[in-house]
């Protein structure tokens, strides 16, 4: 397959710069691939999909205050995108400047914190905070919310909470699980009052998840690498439902990526990991059935991974209908229902 086959023109109107007055205002787009049918509707109407004993499974990560300004020795000004923290006082960065620092390079942030780049790593820094407080608490004092590059503003104060889910608890994530912005804590008490059964796996989602696929062949894409974590009750939940009739439904396709990736040797596994998995079509799920997604960029691995769980074609169709209807796309737009496709057995 190529890239090119996941190509699509969007006018820039459509993407969405800021988020709804409610966090439930969005419309949702129910794509039931099977029967291959499309249906306009309000995420306010999501539960009339479910039933007891379906699980959500959310991802639970918590976005960090990720980028930070400041000169370097030299003069310079360099921005930095933490990427991943790797220890008390070290972190991966992506680090933007007008020359490349060398290793050994020190970097001042607002007269009080400086780091010390150890490492150059393929795209990434290697750096270390020359401080007493942790990579994390200097984050939550100094740094910038890292809103995606398609949003073109900067961080406002009402970011910080609206570019988090309202159940968000483990922090490490640089991009927030957007499918989960939908949710207020008023849906999810209905979803509890339903029967619906809330599972959480927790995915940090990396800046890789908006790097364009550049390849010409997507065999020869290599997938960025993210932390997760899959709770023994999430495991125990879903097999649970699994047993009685109950549905699998992932709240975004991070959560879907890290069941997915647990599920590798046949049966969903508890404990945590690392992943680089990368869905495409042909793909053979093994755990979700169902995905509340948002839409997403062309020629982006999301948008192969949607393809996959769909169909290219129903995808296609989906995304061509949203453009026509006036659909929100990306982290701060409209929310799509997915009913996975039927899958062809395995040989």
């Amino acid at each position: 397959m190529l890239t090119d086959d996941f190509d699509f023109d969007l006018p820039e109107a459509l993407i969405a710069q800021f988020p709804p007055a409610n966090r439930t205002a969005s419309r949702l787009l129910h794509l039931d691939a099977p029967a291959e049918q499309l249906s306009n509707g309000l995420f306010a109407d999501f539960p009339q999909y479910l039933r007891a004993g379906d699980v959500l499974v959310f991802n639970d990560t918590r976005v960090i205050k990720a980028r930070l300004f400041g000169p370097k020795d030299s003069g310079g000004q360099v921005e930095l995108l933490i990427e991943r923290i790797i220890g008390e006082h070290e972190a991966l960065s992506f680090i933007r400047a007008s020359h490349a620092p060398r290793v050994g390079t020190r970097i001042n942030l607002n007269d009080t914190v400086s780091l010390t780049i150890l490492a150059r790593e393929a795209d990434l820094y290697r750096v270390r905070f020359d401080h007493p407080q942790t990579v994390l608490d200097i984050l939550d004092q100094y740094g910038a919310l890292p809103l995606p590059p398609y949003i073109e503003r900067a961080a406002q104060d009402a970011d910080d909470a609206r570019y988090q889910t309202v159940y968000a608890c483990h922090p490490g994530a640089v991009a927030a699980p957007t499918a989960g912005l939908h949710f207020d804590e008023a849906m999810l008490r209905r979803l509890d009052e339903m029967g619906v059964v809330r599972a959480c796996v927790t995915l940090h989602v990396g800046a890789g998840t908006f790097q364009p696929v550049r390849v010409t062949r997507i065999a020869d894409h290599v997938m960025h690498s993210e932390r997760y974590t899959i709770p023994q009750t999430t495991v125990d939940q879903i097999e649970q439902a699994q047993a009685g009739g109950g549905r699998i439904v992932a709240v975004g396709t991070t959560s879907l990526r890290a069941l997915e990736a647990a599920a590798q040797g046949g049966r969903l596994q508890a404990g945590e990991g690392e992943t680089r998995i990368f869905i495409t079509p042909g793909y053979q799920f093994k755990v979700v059935e169902r995905l509340l997604t948002n839409f997403h960029l062309p020629k982006s691995t999301l948008l192969m991974l949607v393809s996959a769980f769909a169909g290219t074609e129903q995808i296609r169709r989906a995304y061509a209908h949203a453009i026509d209807h006036g659909y929100r796309f990306f982290s701060y737009g409209d929310a799509m229902l997915i009913e996975r496709a039927n899958q062809a057995p395995q040989s």
